[in-house]
């Protein structure tokens, strides 16, 4: 079911990647964060409460569904949000809300101390799927200042509350798995973004471009699934049950938006590069998706090293030159060849990487003494 689910999001991903490609302006990035927090801020609610509760019935594929369907429809108005199909995108939203609500609702029937208290689904699920349906009625631009206030209200009211009613311990292996599978999918989109570019300029350069490319979203993969997974499923399956639960939502709901935004950038930078290979530099926008892109990608791994109890010491060995490098070839973009700049991020990638290696095989070599 989870699998299924994850195909609505290759299609939100794709949508919105679109709208990054060729030379996008602070406006066109802006609109694509604004309109990819709500999909991803649903998914990862919906994940978490998957995770809290366990539940393979009719009832549950059904609502599961039935949001797969609303965010179907907020991806297909997402590319037109401003142009008519905003209130197809809100009651999209709206759905999903209530589809949280039907997972939520039977919990405030559990046994104590298990039992959720019902104003937690009816003030975080219905109320808030009640005022985004409600803002249908305001015009824009006013109704993208409510979506935005309500989204700033959800957060709080998640932020601010104790923890309590959490009906069973974070299953932590699952939830790790499928924060990682939508890891997956943004990088499936980067793929995806460089074959139909390389498709569409059959050129020698395209084809130099496009190694480059595939090489660097590599090093992301392999970097990724060895080292980030890894920490994340340790710290958080030491963790006390409410400890457990407040890194899961931290890191799983909120700082892995900034991860996988920054691959779907660097997606979008990577495709136009490989379209532009023969030019002699690339265009602002397009550099800026690329460099961007990698520097908020390796930022968020390091603020979520820092949540994780990590020395800012020893993060700052890996994090500054992930962030700083690729700030600098930001600076000079505008004159690098499109090759040059892929060729700088991917070896970036890859010794970052490799100083992975490295530190694992210290702590190996220091375990066995």
């Amino acid at each position: 079911m989870e699998l299924f689910f994850d195909l609505v999001l290759v299609a939100f991903v794709a949508q919105l990647s679109g709208g990054l490609h060729g030379d996008p302006d602070a406006r066109d990035f802006a609109v694509f964060l604004a309109l990819y927090f709500p999909p991803w801020w649903m998914w990862a609610n919906l994940t978490l409460s998957a995770n809290l509760f366990a539940d393979d019935r009719s009832r549950r594929r059904l609502a599961m569904l039935f949001a797969m369907f609303c965010l179907a429809v907020m991806a297909a108005a997402a590319p037109a949000v401003d142009q008519g199909r905003g209130a197809a995108y809100a009651l999209g939203y709206a759905g999903t809300r209530l589809v949280l609500l039907a997972l939520w609702w039977p919990a405030t029937r559990y046994p104590e101390p298990r039992r959720v208290p019902r104003w937690r689904p009816l003030s975080y699920c219905l109320a808030f799927a009640v005022l985004w349906a409600a803002s249908v009625a305001v015009q824009s631009p006013g109704r993208y200042v409510v979506w935005g206030v309500l989204l700033v209200a959800e957060m709080m009211l998640l932020l601010t509350a104790r923890g309590s009613g959490i009906p069973a311990a974070v299953h932590t292996g699952h939830l790790v798995e499928r924060v990682g599978l939508f890891v997956i999918i943004v990088l499936g989109e980067s793929v995806l973004s460089i074959v139909q570019s390389v498709d569409h300029a059959w050129t020698p350069a395209a084809g130099v471009v496009f190694i480059l490319s595939f090489l660097l979203l590599a090093a992301l993969w392999w970097s990724y699934f060895d080292y980030a997974t890894t920490s994340a499923e340790l710290v958080i399956g030491k963790a006390h049950r409410r400890a457990a639960y407040l890194l899961a939502r931290d890191v799983g709901g909120f700082l892995h938006f900034f991860v996988t935004a920054g691959i779907i950038a660097l997606a979008a930078g990577l495709g136009t590069a490989v379209e532009e290979a023969g030019q002699d530099h690339l265009a602002p926008g397009a550099v800026f998706a690329l460099c961007g892109g990698l520097a908020l990608y390796h930022a968020t791994h390091a603020i979520i090293a820092l949540r994780f109890g990590r020395r800012p010491s020893q993060v700052a060995v890996w994090a500054v030159p992930g962030i700083v490098v690729p700030l600098l070839i930001l600076l000079g973009g505008g004159v690098f060849a499109p090759w040059l700049v892929v060729l700088l991020l991917a070896t970036e990638a890859i010794g970052h990487l490799l100083y992975g290696k490295y530190l694992a095989r210290r702590r190996d070599a220091s375990s066995r003494f």
